[in-house]
């Protein structure tokens, strides 16, 4: 090839110097030559005589002769000859001018390309397909310049500079792309690539995928991590232990035939039938996503790679049909494997240990799944790096503050307290607050977004947000029954008592606290010192005091110095009756245990009274 780009150069030399002698004799002159165009080149390096052969037969020779921007990947004449011999084609002169037009085209960019600009990616040629859109072409630089993995940019052959673009000359033809073309270029799509060419499938999809019978074809192509992780959850060593009428159940369902079906022509929600026979649902409100019959979504991480006979668009998941989700039925652990959506979240279990507790078969557990963006936000917000700077107990618990024992169905979710497997120091319960007035609200801080993915050991739920650990403070602005005593709190003239109740400091807290309905009973809401001193009547600090440490007739002091009498049981509907610092007694405590990492709430039906004579 050395040998090649010298007699490129020979052949520029002598084509100028023609160019200057010719100059010299009109007008006595020695101007400076421009570079040759490209199809200078061609016509006067005899290594392209095939090329600008090929060019002058399909008309292209004055495209390539006129000012522009061209990048040409430039076969060579024994390039030419082995693409005839391969494809039974004496010359030339014998392939028809619309194919041979096409397929030249397939060779030239519209924009002008050097080496040192060329990464590895797709780009579009000039060359056409289906709908008239133009052929991709994947460039990959991992050694070398490879095209479509089919050709190589020749050593010493790149970056012979034109007056009109530049030529990178190649040691083999490059052909219009099947689908099957681009699976084979990709190394992404190695698995892929496995999986259709099976040998207990012989040729059945190569042939389908390379031909034109039920074409165009629209192919999702998941990318090997995208198996990877299916492998992973079905604690599969590799595609071997996956059945052959399972594989093509799954191959089939991420295909869509007779529709070349590009990235923009998608809508939200739309609906297309796959080759298998069940639908893929299309969600645009967030990025372009797929949702399968795991009620999962695929991310399409690269769109409309054209081909011949139709177009791929990269997905970062496993399709899973009905069919095939009924027969696998996944554990919580498998399901979060699945789908790289919740890559955090598997690490985060990874790290957290709890691989195991979300794969056993008997878990029978409601979990509450943060996505991939669901962590970035919350890592950033508390200002780690990443999951790794996360101490793993802290990522245990907040893991744990997601998971609910038993199987919740959204049908089965109300407004209502219930308790999280994440536990406070003395081992207590976490309580996470679940308000379904307006869709499905957690701690006030994160929405469902997904219902009722039922997995074999239970059932997940889709959410927006991570549900970080609750303090008092949390559980007293998500509950809208403490609107009012969350406005105390926060009155002109009064303590921080939001971060008190959200601090450490004289931790865990016991906070009774009213209801709306109770301040709305007082004659008047008080304020400044007073209203310090009614709201420090109702925490007792230093003791997580929950519903099975009362007794009747305990008394204890409250933060403002008056103690509070418990009676056992309640009147009527109370748990419990209080009576406060000034003498009220018959204060219902109408809910417990609300329990928070830094203390517990219980709510009661009257605003405490401190003594006020002493």
């Amino acid at each position: 090839m050395k040998h090649l780009s010298k007699i490129i150069q020979i052949s520029m030399l002598a084509f100028l110097l023609m160019l200057t002698s010719c100059n010299d004799d009109d007008d006595g002159g020695g101007e400076m030559m421009t570079d040759p165009t490209i199809a200078e080149i061609a016509a006067t390096t005899p290594e392209f005589s095939s090329l600008y052969a090929a060019l002058l037969k399909a008309g292209l020779a004055a495209t390539l002769d006129s000012p522009g921007t061209y990048t040409v990947f430039a076969p060579t004449n024994t390039a030419f000859d082995n693409f005839l011999d391969a494809n039974g084609i004496a010359t030339i002169d014998d392939v028809p001018t619309d194919v041979l037009t096409n397929l030249l085209l397939n060779h030239v960019l519209s924009s002008e390309v050097t080496s040192s600009q060329i990464t590895t990616g797709y780009t579009n040629s000039l060359a056409t397909g289906p709908d008239d859109n133009n052929l991709s072409l994947f460039l990959d630089t991992t050694s070398g310049v490879e095209i479509n993995g089919v050709a190589s940019v020749a050593n010493g052959g790149a970056d012979v500079m034109a007056s009109n673009g530049v030529v990178h000359v190649v040691d083999a033809v490059i052909p219009t792309p099947s689908v099957v073309d681009h699976a084979l270029a990709n190394d992404n799509f190695s698995t892929l690539v496995s999986a259709l060419t099976r040998p207990s499938f012989g040729s059945t999809y190569t042939d389908l995928l390379s031909g034109t019978d039920a074409s165009p074809f629209t192919v999702f192509a998941p990318t090997n991590e995208a198996f990877d992780n299916l492998l992973m959850a079905l604690g599969a060593n590799s595609l071997d232990d996956i059945d052959d009428e399972t594989l093509q159940e799954v191959l089939n369902y991420h295909v869509i035939a007779g529709s070349n079906v590009t990235a923009g022509s998608l809508t939200d929600g739309q609906m297309a039938t796959t080759f298998q026979g069940e639908d893929l649902t299309f969600d645009l409100s967030d990025g372009a996503k797929i949702t399968d019959a795991s009620d999962a979504q695929a991310n399409i991480i690269a769109t409309d790679v054209q081909c011949n006979n139709g177009i791929i668009h990269a997905v970062d998941k496993v399709l899973i049909p009905q069919t095939v989700w009924d027969a696998i039925n996944p554990t919580i652990a498998g399901f979060v494997a699945m789908n790289e959506d919740y890559s955090s979240l598997l690490a985060a279990v990874q790290k957290a240990g709890l691989v195991d507790a979300l794969n056993a078969d008997d878990a029978d557990l409601t979990v509450f799944a943060p996505n991939n963006a669901a962590f970035e936000a919350f890592l950033s917000a508390n200002g780690f790096a990443s999951l790794d700077d996360v101490p793993v107990d802290v990522v245990t618990q907040i893991l744990l503050n997601h998971v609910i024992s038993g199987v919740a169905l959204s049908g089965d979710l109300s407004t209502m307290y219930a308790n999280t497997l994440a536990t406070n120091e003395d081992g207590d319960n976490l309580s996470i607050y679940i308000n379904t007035d307006s869709g499905v609200s957690l701690n006030g801080v994160s929405e469902v977004t997904a219902a009722d993915i039922e997995v074999r050991n239970g059932v997940i739920h889709a959410v927006d947000a991570v549900i970080g650990l609750p303090t008092i403070v949390t559980f007293a602005t998500a509950d809208p029954n403490f609107t009012s005593l969350v406005g105390a709190l926060t009155a002109d003239g009064q303590p921080d008592f939001v971060g008190i109740l959200s601090g450490t400091t004289n931790a865990p807290f016991t906070v009774f606290a009213p209801v709306n309905s109770a301040f709305e009973a007082l004659a008047s809401v008080p304020s400044g010192d007073d209203l310090t001193a009614v709201l420090q009547h109702h925490v007792i600090i230093e003791n997580n005091i929950r519903s099975e440490d009362l007794s009747d007739g305990a008394s204890v002091a409250t933060l403002e110095g008056d103690s509070i009498t418990v009676t056992l049981p309640g009147t009527g509907d109370n748990i419990a009756d209080l009576t406060d610092g000034s003498g009220n007694s018959g204060i219902g405590v109408i809910a417990v245990d609300v329990q928070a990492t830094n203390g517990v709430i219980h709510a009661i039906n009257a605003v405490l009274l401190p003594d006020t004579t002493n």
